[in-house]
């Protein structure tokens, strides 16, 4: 595969404040604690970012303020799914006008699981936007569509400029074991999704990069640097840390990640528009717990 992007490429959430609106000044602090972080990129908006709940203006603005944060220091993908192709190529130009190259597309369940419909979906976007490259992503259903890696495939074979594929269906390993195996060589990459859950096993097959969440940003990229130097068991100890608080992040989703980054300090509203489960004073109360383990919080007890 040619070289690209690689490494810990975290999806940015969006801070609210407590009025619902969204929080300028913290979207900045979020992008300067990722890059304190270590991270190779950075993500706006993707699921994590509660996008399906912003509308065209607070996803530019927002993308604009990620983009001036990370001052070129980092790549920035920009998020541009949409249900209609057209809609993909407005956020797209958004994004082109901000000096964005690569773009995160998920073809709309509207669009069908078949090959030949997915290439000319794409293939309308990449007609349109004659200097983005595409990043596939492949999430599972009920959110996804849950492409096949043959479909992936003939995609990547057809569209040269969809570069790098997002795979996180599950289970995300053959997939991505398949995908490398046939791809072309114009794929550039093929990134992990799922919260960094099954980083080790998307690794090990191939995978290069990884989209998860930024409250353990550093813990990830501690994974990825380990992964990188050969250090497989510094890696594994570091990711089976982590596992218990991801584990709760799949079910509490972004009210987990906001609760951990105000614990940290770096934002202060941990207000969320998507419907997700509500923390109650047990939930927090394991959180917490798991951030003393990893070191991220005192103790109050200490």
């Amino acid at each position: 595969m040619a070289a690209g992007l690689k490494g810990i490429l975290p999806v940015m959430p969006t801070p609210f404040l407590a009025d619902g609106s969204v929080d300028e000044a913290g979207m900045s602090r979020l992008v300067q604690f990722a890059l304190d972080q270590g991270v190779d990129g950075v993500v706006f908006p993707g699921f994590a970012s509660e996008v399906e709940n912003l509308d065209a203006d607070e996803r530019a603005l927002l993308l604009r303020i990620v983009v001036a944060a990370a001052a070129g220091r980092v790549p920035v993908v920009a998020g541009a799914s949409a249900a209609d192709w057209r809609e993909v190529v407005d956020h797209g130009r958004v994004a082109t006008g901000l000096g964005i190259r690569h773009l995160m597309v998920q073809p709309p369940k509207s669009v069908g699981i078949d090959a030949p419909a997915l290439i000319e979906f794409l293939g309308n976007i990449l007609e349109a936007l004659p200097d983005v490259e595409i990043i596939l992503q492949n999430a599972p259903a009920p959110r996804g569509s849950d492409l096949s890696p043959q479909a992936i495939v003939e995609i990547l074979h057809a569209l040269p400029r969809v570069a790098y594929v997002k795979e996180e269906t599950l289970p995300a390993g053959p997939a991505i074991s398949h995908i490398i195996a046939h791809a072309p060589e114009t794929l550039k990459g093929v990134i992990g999704g799922g919260g960094a859950r099954y980083i080790l096993d998307e690794y090990a097959r191939g995978a290069t990069a990884a989209m998860p969440a930024l409250e353990i940003a550093g813990e990830h990229v501690a994974i990825d640097r380990a992964l990188a130097a050969g250090r497989r068991d510094e890696a594994r100890s570091i990711y089976v840390r982590t596992l218990p608080l991801l584990v709760l992040q799949a079910v509490y989703r972004m009210r987990l990640t906001k609760h951990v980054l105000a614990r940290r300090g770096v934002i202060d509203g941990v207000g969320v528009r998507a419907a997700t489960p509500n923390l109650d004073a047990a939930a927090i109360a394991d959180i917490d717990a798991n951030l003393v383990e990893l070191g991220l919080l005192v103790s109050e007890a200490a």
